[in-house]
């Protein structure tokens, strides 16, 4: 934790990505009726936004930076301060590092890192299960965050299972054009029905990204992106794909050196950067509860 001349600790707010996501259908009744319900594995990577708070003496919520005072860290903020009748206020900021509308939950990241932290600066004592309920109401990656370490994401994304990958190292590239996770679910050309995928454990590689190519096809360069890892990355057990609605996409490795090796091919047009898949949350251990 990294505390600045103004007063505010910068914490991690960790990207994410999903190793495949396949859209089961569509709920027809309850709380989140017309959400599709989705099977996927994600993977927390290093790469990170860093939240900036502090508290305040007053109950005052406020947010110095480029993103305005209805960013999901503002919304998290009140959200937990009215849930639990809270009269202190916070500081807030946002060091943007994760690409916006790049499909690797940045908006959800940081939403959950201010739960994380107001509820430990301003003694809440909200055990996991209940942030993950109250994150579930700003975005359904938001829980995946709060529970802290990768999983099996089922429903809406809020039923998690612990999962252990093995280590590995990604290359991502950012495609630059920000994707609308709405449109993509709306388009028509979108598969809804596809099986489950039956497992534990998860076998590097398995399934797809149902999503992939509806964005693609909306979205040439995201096409063009993949094109050009899948050309470069040959003979690998994890083929290069998209990344939750896009427009990132990535390619998996062994190791560091492999990754930077591609990434200094990497052509000028295009933008990139190599990530350390975590195990778990920097704030994991910021909050009681089962995690698995």
């Amino acid at each position: 934790m990294e505390v600045s001349g103004a007063g505010l600790a910068w914490l991690p707010a960790p990207g994410k990505l999903n190793l495949f996501l396949h859209v089961l259908g569509r709920r027809e009744q309850g709380e989140h009726a017309g959400y599709h319900e989705l099977q996927t594995v994600f993977r927390l990577i290093d790469r990170a936004d860093r939240v900036g708070v502090a508290a305040r003496d007053d109950s005052q919520i406020r947010f110095s930076g480029e993103f305005g005072e209805d960013n999901l860290c503002v919304r998290a903020a009140r959200l937990l301060q009215a849930e639990c009748g809270v009269r202190r206020g916070a500081d807030l900021a946002l060091d943007k590092r994760l690409p916006v509308g790049g499909g690797l939950g940045g908006g959800s990241s940081d939403a959950a890192t201010t739960l994380l932290a107001l509820n430990r600066i301003w003694g809440c004592g909200l055990d996991r299960p209940r942030l993950m309920q109250l994150g579930l109401r700003l975005g359904a990656d938001v829980p995946f965050f709060l529970f802290g370490r990768n999983a099996l994401g089922g429903g809406v994304g809020e039923r998690l299972q612990g999962l252990d990958l093995d280590p590995a190292w990604y290359l991502v590239l950012v495609p630059q054009v920000p994707v609308s996770t709405k449109e993509i679910f709306a388009d028509l050309a979108l598969t809804r029905d596809t099986k489950p995928l039956k497992m534990l454990p998860f076998l590097s590689g398995q399934g797809r990204n149902d999503l992939e190519p509806v964005a693609a096809r909306r979205y040439p360069v995201i096409a063009e992106h993949l094109a050009w890892l899948r050309q470069h990355s040959p003979g690998t057990s994890f083929p290069p794909r998209m990344t939750g609605s896009g427009a990132c996409v990535f390619a998996q490795f062994h190791s560091r050196d492999e990754a930077e090796a591609l990434l200094g091919q990497l052509p000028a047009a295009m933008q990139g950067f190599v990530a350390q898949g975590l195990d778990r949350h920097p704030l994991h251990d910021w909050v009681a509860g089962p995690d698995r």
